[in-house]
């Protein structure tokens, strides 16, 4: 998403609320197929749908590689961006099968580390290499991807079957098979609901990081932005690195839900500073902050979806409430592209500010509730 809006604004020369709605598009083309990519996880396989769809989505950045910038190589990363949303829930999956809550928090933190020391190092090279060398990013995003395909063929197993046994542990009660769509257990299990909402406001936010983030460096260091940002972005994977294991470790016993009303408040300092800064290192300070939040949110939210699902649902259910988490990604973009045309991005990050601090009370009064045993399905069941 930050280089769809580099390429956008930059090479093809779109409007701040062109380019947002454009990204928004991508994002809602993400949701029906990510729908479909869950009820497959659920009845063929996770590895076959990860080996399948992520060679097209890796087909179709070659594809980009041998393209001039153009509204038509828009098209294309979002078809790649298809594909890979079609096995993003296979992933998930797969990695609750072979967990459970006693170890989750720390598979999910390692995945999550491993994820972002890619992210460190990509953001270093994109920022170099996109002013004249672009068909190089996408040519090596392919070759990776790749290479980890062939890593999940030889040492990843099929784990579908694993859905068809039972769970007998009482400490499990929520993971137990269940009849019935994914939509008959969302209404069974309402704090799932809820909690999808409030995340959908972090989200929000948080996709400002892809979209009003780079457009700021621009902005304030101009022809340095997209290095700088290169360099911000490799900063944030960076601090994902040290801090993930760290934080994994001072909060593996405390409530996932508790945890993530401080990941909230961590975003709505980190990204609010972000209206009153100019200089360079306070961006860093600002990255630092929000990327912290962004730690102990990412190793909570997965295990407590997982914990609160039944093993027989949690491809769908992957799919389902991401879908609605993933709805903030998706409108942050086309929402703030057009609040842009009227106010400062310094004056937007503040707006977003007071936005995430009020999801992150809100999801404290989710956890008030679910101590109260007011849903029939909670962490104290």
């Amino acid at each position: 998403m930050p280089l769809m809006t580099l390429i956008l604004t930059q090479k093809i020369g779109l409007t701040k609320s062109e380019a947002g709605a454009y990204i928004s598009l991508a994002g809602f083309i993400l949701m029906p197929v990510s729908i479909i990519g869950g009820k497959l996880t659920d009845t063929i396989g996770r590895k076959k749908l990860i080996m399948v769809f992520g060679f097209l989505g890796t087909l179709m950045y070659i594809i980009c590689g041998f393209m001039k910038p153009s509204i038509n190589m828009m098209y294309v990363i979002m078809a790649a961006a298809a594909c890979h949303a079609i096995s993003s829930p296979a992933y998930d999956a797969l990695l609750a099968d072979l967990t459970t809550p006693e170890n989750r928090k720390g598979a999910y933190s390692l995945v999550y580390m491993g994820w972002n020391i890619g992210f460190a190092v990509g953001p270093i090279i994109g920022g170099f290499l996109f002013e004249k060398h672009l068909s190089i990013v996408f040519i090596g995003d392919a070759a990776t991807t790749i290479i980890s395909l062939i890593l999940v063929g030889i040492y990843v197993k099929e784990t579908i079957d694993l859905t068809k046994q039972d769970i007998h542990d009482e400490k499990r009660v929520l993971e137990k098979r269940e009849e019935g769509s994914v939509v008959s257990v969302l209404l069974r299990r309402p704090v799932l609901l809820y909690f999808a909402l409030i995340i959908f406001g972090y989200n929000f936010v948080y996709s400002q990081w892809s979209f009003m983030l780079p457009m700021q460096t621009s902005q304030n260091f101009k022809e340095m932005g997209p290095k700088y940002y290169g360099f911000i972005a490799s900063f944030n994977g960076l601090i994902v690195m040290i801090f993930t294991p760290i934080m994994t470790k001072l909060t593996e016993k405390a409530k996932n839900i508790r945890c993530m009303f401080y990941g909230g408040l961590l975003y709505a300092v980190g990204f609010g500073m972000l209206g009153l800064i100019e200089t360079l290192p306070f961006f860093f300070v600002s990255t630092f902050i929000f990327t912290i939040g962004e730690v102990v949110l990412s190793i909570n939210t997965a295990p407590f979806i997982a914990n609160h699902t039944p093993i027989s649902h949690i491809g769908r259910m992957n799919a389902v409430l991401p879908m609605i988490l993933g709805l903030g990604y998706t409108l942050g973009p086309m929402g703030m592209g057009k609040v842009l045309s009227y106010i400062s991005i310094e004056q937007g990050w503040i707006i977003l500010g007071g936005v995430v601090l009020i999801a992150a009370l809100f999801m404290r009064c989710l956890e008030i509730y679910d101590d109260k045993n007011l849903f029939p399905s909670s962490e104290n069941s």
